[in-house]
């Protein structure tokens, strides 16, 4: 056994690295996850970011500790071979170490096989509920999904910017922006990037992507709504038409399901998850073509040139049913529909799209108008005051190429994956109507 000197100068080794190290001392930092006392032993079964690990207590060891659920500690021991639920190897402590204790009664049972809780008990105990391996893994796996995201448009050339989220105007125009004073002056937040990926795309980028936080000031609150969400956008220059984006987002979607499989399947394991399958041609139709088949085959009629949730959940089960894909593409939204930028197509729709997955639009994007003139034309039947957007539209009298993009809702995308109905429980700390700590 090693002095104490020797045991302060081991290095932490993590929980998941354990095995590579059978019958080595070791140091474990931790949480106490769960307590079983018997007479002539005592198992504590510790806790860190890479997983759980049954460590033995020898009673003096144990004496004058008060360990309780969730205190932090300091564990020092050998690895040896021990079947348990944990794994195939135990820790046999020689010394531990109480960093900070925790109160005895805890709100939240985090040491349980699953958190049956209400969502707002959960959402008011934050911090303690996101310890709970399972809340742990939900954002174990959407914090791959933006890696991946990243990593897959830095192989096509893309170049990650960061926009500001203090604004003078909306960009997707409407009452939705939250107005705040910004040194006498009005300012709101960034309803999104949209200006500022066109801008850098005209700058001469061509190619960029953000993954950030946006801000909408809607007062409904709904399992899908968030007032302040994460967007995983991007914006290319010379392209052909929105079929182009499509294409990509389909490569882009392909990537980041396999990359999961890969690298997170202890995560989804956990959490039950079979995720699916992204085919190699999302089907697609437009959105008239598809408020046809919801009137005709379940006698649904949409009176504003948009699908309402229940419609979006219809139309997904019907594809799911003739192609066998969960995802569909829906083009060719009506100008009314779309912001000012948005390229029109003909004399209503326009060259934009929304994905929906699963039932839910998880997507929005489409070509943008690059000629001055339009665009001004454009924001003026929107009922826009062109003035207003000086500088924005100050990058388009330079020579604007051909271009386009689209958002993915991260917080949606993950809820969608991983089966979850409310997308509050794949916020970190959410934000709407009723919310606004911790």
């Amino acid at each position: 056994m090693k002095n104490q000197n020797q045991e302060h100068q081991l290095k932490r080794t993590m929980i998941s690295e354990v095995s590579k190290q059978m019958s080595t001392q070791v140091m474990l930092c931790g949480w106490v996850h769960r307590i079983r006392k018997l007479k002539y032993v005592t198992f504590v079964i510790l806790r860190d970011r890479t997983g759980l690990i049954q460590c033995v207590l020898e009673p003096d060891i144990e004496v004058g500790l008060n360990l309780n659920p969730e205190t932090v500690v300091s564990v020092t021991g050998r690895v040896v071979e021990g079947k348990n639920t944990f794994g195939n190897y135990e820790i046999v402590v020689s010394s531990i170490e109480v960093l900070n204790t925790s109160e005895a009664l805890l709100p939240i049972k985090v040491n349980a096989e699953t958190l049956d809780i209400q969502l707002d008990t959960l959402l008011e105990h934050r911090v303690l509920g996101l310890r709970h391996p399972k809340e742990l893994a939900i954002f174990k796996i959407q914090s791959r999904i933006a890696q991946y995201f990243a990593a897959f448009l830095n192989g096509e050339g893309f170049m990650e910017i960061h926009t500001p989220k203090l604004v003078k105007e909306g960009a997707e125009g409407g009452a939705n922006v939250f107005k705040l004073d910004y040194f006498g002056e009005t300012a709101f937040l960034a309803q999104s990037p949209q200006f500022y990926k066109q801008m850098t795309v005209i700058a001469g980028f061509e190619r960029v992507y953000e993954v950030g936080s946006v801000f909408r000031a809607e007062t409904h609150s709904t399992s899908r709504h968030l007032n302040e969400y994460v967007s995983l956008d991007f914006e290319m220059a010379f392209i052909k038409d929105e079929y182009e984006l499509m294409a990509l987002e389909t490569r882009l979607l392909r990537y980041i399901i396999e990359a999961l499989e890969i690298g997170e399947k202890e995560e989804l394991e956990r959490l039950g998850v079979v995720l699916p399958i992204v085919p190699t041609h999302i089907p697609h139709m437009k959105l008239s073509e598809a408020i046809k088949i919801l009137k005709m085959h379940y006698g649904k009629t949409e009176r504003d040139g948009d699908l309402d949730p229940e419609g979006e959940k219809l139309i997904c089960e019907y594809v799911l049913k003739e192609t066998g894909s969960e995802f569909l593409f829906l083009t060719h939204y009506p100008q009314r529909k779309r912001p000012m930028y948005t390229m029109p197509c003909g004399t209503d729709e326009t060259h934009s799209f929304d994905l929906l997955f699963r039932g839910l639009e998880i997507t929005t994007g489409g070509c943008r108008i690059h000629r001055y003139e339009a665009l001004i034309a454009n924001m003026k039947i929107k009922g826009l005051n062109p003035d207003t957007y000086a500088s924005y539209l100050e990058s388009f009298k330079y020579g604007a190429p051909p271009h386009g993009g689209l958002a993915i809702g991260l917080e949606r995308f993950t809820a969608q994956l991983l089966g979850f109905s409310n997308v509050r429980r794949t916020s970190l700390f959410p934000r709407d109507g009723q919310r606004l700590v911790p």
